[in-house]
């Protein structure tokens, strides 16, 4: 009798341990801590946000998001204060990469989304009237005259956040192209700069800004049809960059390098966690989402449960897409 039992006790535990060597593979994340970086750009959530809510589903424990400034942020990232930051801007933050200690310290594999541009554009009305193409027109103190708002004579450019990185990138050209005299660049808080600078536009005013693109800005100003990109006179670029050649495959020279958002993680992190490291490296987000959920935000729905909202109707419109991501990471885990 009890050698039956006994049989039958360890058939019985046996078949208790097979679901749960099924959650350790459906989980290989489980119990560990996870902490998100984003910069102040608000914006920056969905993707950030979208990244979390993959490796929760691989158990991970995943923070709230915490905000940080891009140079900050990639010094955390590289002593491990920050789990993985899911916008590094690449090229643009090269420098902020190589001073927090470059590959020895960052995990950076694979392109989240494609196809970033940036660059100075203007109203295609002021353009068009006064055949306006390249930025370098703006030394003509007549010129930049056009695009002065408060009366000093000098254009007022909408530009760049301190911290952000393409500041630099603006300031550097200032000198480079010799507009330092007839251009300002106005600096501060990007979504107020650029919403005094649509009520202008509305208002029938000259406009001349810096802006980004995956982002909401360029499907209220559309290029081509309510604005226009001005050119460079050449490239020329901060820092270890400084030789690069901006142009684009289509001659196009916006003084910005195409660029590719890519998500970063600590490299002893991505290390110990291959099933994390696996994710980061193949997730894809299209720039069209990332703007069409901007827009969104623009229009109002930018409360934090809106954007949980808008990531969940994300991956339940992708859902096979999403779970190919998590069955590739588990696969990794192995």
């Amino acid at each position: 009798m009890f050698p039956r039992l006994m049989k039958t006790l360890t058939l019985s535990a046996a078949l208790l341990l097979v679901p749960l060597a099924q959650a350790a593979d459906d989980q290989p994340g489980a119990g560990v801590p996870v902490q998100p970086l984003k910069s102040s750009i608000a914006e920056e959530t969905f993707q950030t946000l979208l990244v979390s809510r993959a490796l929760e589903a691989l158990g991970y424990d995943v923070k709230p998001i915490k905000e940080i400034e891009y140079a900050a942020g990639h010094v955390a990232i590289a002593n491990g204060d920050g789990t993985f930051l899911a916008d590094h801007w690449d090229p643009l933050h090269a420098d902020f990469y190589e001073r927090a200690g470059g590959a020895e310290k960052i995990f950076r594999e694979g392109v989240y989304s494609t196809g970033a541009l940036q660059g100075y554009l203007i109203d295609k009305k002021t353009a068009d009237e006064h055949k306006i193409t390249n930025i370098e027109q703006l030394k003509d103190p007549e010129v930049a005259k056009l695009f002065d708002t408060n009366g000093d004579g000098k254009a007022d450019l909408a530009g760049c956040n301190p911290g952000w990185g393409c500041e630099a990138v603006i300031e550097h050209q200032l000198d480079a192209y010799g507009l330092r005299d007839t251009v300002t660049h106005n600096q501060g808080a990007y979504s107020a700069i650029i919403a005094d600078t649509i009520a202008r536009y509305k208002q029938g005013e000259p406009i001349l800004y810096y802006t980004w693109t995956p982002y909401w800005v360029s499907g209220v100003l559309v290029p081509g049809k309510d604005t226009t990109w001005l050119q460079v006179p050449f490239s020329s670029l901060p820092g270890e960059r400084a030789n690069m050649d901006t142009a684009l495959p289509d001659g196009s020279n916006y003084g910005f390098e195409a660029n590719e958002q890519r998500i970063i993680a600590n490299r002893a992190f991505a290390e110990a966690n291959p099933a994390a490291a696996k994710l980061f490296s193949i997730m894809k987000l299209s720039a069209n989402d990332i703007s069409a959920e901007n827009l969104r935000m623009r229009d109002g729905e930018d409360s934090e449960k809106d954007i949980e909202r808008h990531t969940d109707a994300w991956i339940k419109a992708h859902q096979e897409t999403f779970d190919g991501w998590l069955d590739e990471a588990r696969k990794a885990a192995e």
